[in-house]
C-alpha cells in the first residue's frame, strides 16, 4: 500500500507502484485539471507541486510520489494570487496548459516573489503553449508578484 497527500488528503493506494502519477491522479481521483501532454516531461501540462516544488507527473510514479505532499490546480485556492492575475491579463485562450502553467508560476514566485521578465522566461521556457499566450504569462506572473497593478 503506498499513500500520500494530494491537496491536503490523506490517499492510499495498491495501484501498481510504477503508475505515473498523472493518471492516477486523473483517472482514480477524477482530479482532471492535471493535464496529459507529451509523456515525456517536455510540455510541462501534467506540472503538479510535490512538497512545495513543481514537478511533472507524468514522470513521477505512485512509488515516487510516497509520503510526499501533491498539490494539483484543484487545490490552489481560487483568490490565490496567481490565479487571479491569470484571469486578470485573460491569460487562457484554448485552456489546456494552463494548470501546468499555473502550478509553475506558483513555484518560481515560492522561490522567487520578485522575479525580473528574464527569470520568468527562464523559469517558464519549459511549460509549451500551443496558443501562444507567453507575453499574457509573463505579465501574470508580474502582476502576482506586485510588479505591475
Amino acid at each position: 500500500m503506498i499513500s500520500f497527500f494530494v491537496n491536503g488528503k490523506v490517499v492510499r493506494t495498491a495501484s501498481d507502484p510504477a503508475t505515473p502519477l498523472v493518471w492516477f491522479i486523473r483517472e482514480e481521483l477524477g482530479l482532471t485539471g492535471t493535464k496529459w501532454g507529451c509523456g515525456q516531461g517536455t510540455c510541462g501540462c501534467c506540472t503538479v507541486m510535490v512538497d512545495g516544488g513543481a514537478e511533472r507527473s507524468c514522470q513521477m510514479s505512485l512509488q515516487d510520489a510516497a509520503s510526499r505532499r501533491i498539490t494539483t490546480i484543484e487545490g490552489i485556492d481560487e483568490a490565490h494570487p496567481v490565479k487571479v492575475a491569470w484571469l486578470r491579463e485573460s491569460v487562457p485562450e484554448c485552456g489546456y496548459c494552463q494548470p501546468g502553467q499555473i502550478m509553475n508560476a506558483i513555484a518560481l514566485l515560492s522561490l522567487n516573489p520578485r522575479p525580473t521578465e528574464e527569470e520568468i522566461v527562464a523559469a517558464m521556457d519549459s511549460n509549451l503553449c500551443r496558443c501562444g499566450t507567453y507575453n499574457r504569462i509573463k505579465r501574470a506572473i508580474l502582476r502576482a508578484s506586485g510588479k505591475i497593478k
